[in-house]
């Protein structure tokens, strides 16, 4: 069968690696899928669509005939991060890592990849998503390579500077980045964290009800990690008529419910806004991005 990317992966990673990368890495994509499902000895069920913004998931069987997921990333989506966190939480919380390949591909345990904590009403799916992330906040190993939060918002504090010029993020940009220095400067703990945690990054699965998927880990403080989120369905909060209201009481009930500070939490659930902001702006993406910054506002 054909491994073509889908064009939700293409076009996620031209906006994130830039095109000449990008093309580089699914160019070699077709070829690079077949030689690592055959010398695993993989048979392929097929292939996720729209599937992921990071990699190619291909639902496989294994040679006991159990089934599984074959997921193949760019070296430079750090997939060798997403295996040593995987390997840490072995299966707490997260799907379980089966195995890696001689490319370096991650095999998965298989979940239920149609049946995400969306397909739930926002409510219930808030506090499936709070039993599950609980579970991923653990001690890292030691010796571990990931990143911390300030490390890493310190990079994405320089690219949010393409909001300079823009009316529309004129007022939250230096807001956003005086939170950003005010929480680096006293983080409260160290802990492993998904990294972009949100609702459709939870699966329904066999072992049990659900299951994280799709880390970015790095260490650093539990309200980083519960900030994505917060603003999970934005497009609904943003329709509604008590938008702004029900944003203040996401970020009330979740700190309060998983014992967070609040203005914390808060703080970085408005950075992020902001920064994911930038992102869509700097991709061409304005509506995504004016959608974000009205909801930074309430914060």
């Amino acid at each position: 069968m054909g491994f073509e990317p889908p064009q939700r992966l293409v076009r996620a990673l031209d906006e994130t690696y830039g095109e000449a990368a990008a093309a580089e890495w699914t160019g070699k994509l077709p070829e690079l899928a077949q030689d690592t499902l055959e010398h695993a000895g993989l048979d392929t069920e097929r292939v996720m669509a729209p599937g992921g913004r990071s990699s190619l998931v291909v639902l496989v069987r294994q040679p006991d005939g159990e089934p599984a997921a074959l997921k193949i990333a760019p070296v430079l989506a750090r997939p060798d991060l997403e295996r040593d966190a995987l390997a840490h939480w072995n299966g707490w919380g997260a799907v379980r890592l089966l195995g890696e390949t001689e490319e370096g591909a991650l095999l998965l345990e298989r979940l239920h990849p149609e049946v995400s904590l969306r397909s739930l009403p926002d409510a219930k799916a808030l506090l499936e998503a709070a039993g599950v992330v609980r579970k991923l906040w653990v001690e890292p190993a030691d010796g571990h390579g990931f990143e911390s939060v300030a490390e890493r918002t310190a990079r994405q504090a320089v690219a949010m500077e393409v909001l300079r010029g823009d009316a529309a993020a004129a007022e939250l940009l230096p807001v956003a980045l005086a939170a950003r220095e005010e929480l680096v400067a006293r983080s409260p703990e160290t802990l492993l964290l998904h990294g972009c945690f949100r609702q459709g990054k939870v699966l329904a699965g066999d072992r049990a009800p659900w299951l994280a998927v799709g880390p970015e880990p790095l260490v650093g403080e539990r309200a980083y990690d519960l900030a994505r989120l917060v603003r999970d369905r934005v497009e609904d909060l943003v329709a509604s008529s008590a938008g702004a209201s029900a944003a203040r009481r996401r970020v009330n009930k979740l700190a309060d419910s998983l014992e967070i500070d609040r203005d914390r939490l808060r703080g970085w659930t408005l950075f992020r806004a902001v920064e994911s902001a930038a992102r869509a702006l700097a991709a061409g993406r304005r509506q995504d991005a004016e959608l974000l910054l009205e909801f930074a506002g309430w914060l």
